[in-house]
């Protein structure tokens, strides 16, 4: 046979995407938890996790009941687009959710916990609690 055979389909277009879409050629969008950094100096811990786009009422920070810091994050995102001049043949929707759980550390000051979002970064800044003067002294036997 000098040609080969052609096959007809009338879902080629639906195959095509399909075959791109699912056969890992795009990485799938916010599969993963955000970075999160954690430092600590003599007045302070501060934790960071990466949240480009996210503005602070995407964030809902607690302490738990077992005095760990709760972080939980939540962004819906909807790209419309108004073009009237087709239809869609795929669409994506955009929903990020995460929850990181840390046990704090006995020296924080828990009452005095602030968060604050700016350029795509949570800061999370936990005050340590002034370290105690240890006293010797001698115990008299008596």
């Amino acid at each position: 046979m000098l040609f080969p055979v052609l096959r007809s389909t009338n879902n080629w277009l639906d195959n095509s995407f399909n075959d791109f879409f699912n056969d890992g050629w795009l990485a799938k969008a916010r599969a993963t938890a955000p970075s999160v950094n954690v430092k600590e100096n003599e007045h302070e811990y501060e934790v960071e996790v990466a949240a480009p786009g996210m503005t602070k009422d995407d964030f809902h920070l607690n302490i738990s009941d077992e005095g760990c810091l709760v972080i939980n994050m939540e962004h819906k995102s909807d790209q419309k687009d108004e073009n009237k001049e087709g239809h869609y043949l795929r669409r994506e929707f955009s929903y990020t959710s995460f929850r990181q759980a840390l046990t704090l550390p006995d020296d924080v000051q828990t009452e005095q916990i602030q968060a604050k979002v700016e350029n795509g970064v949570l800061r999370v800044v936990l005050p340590r609690k002034a370290e105690e003067q240890k006293v010797q002294r001698k115990i008299e036997v008596v």
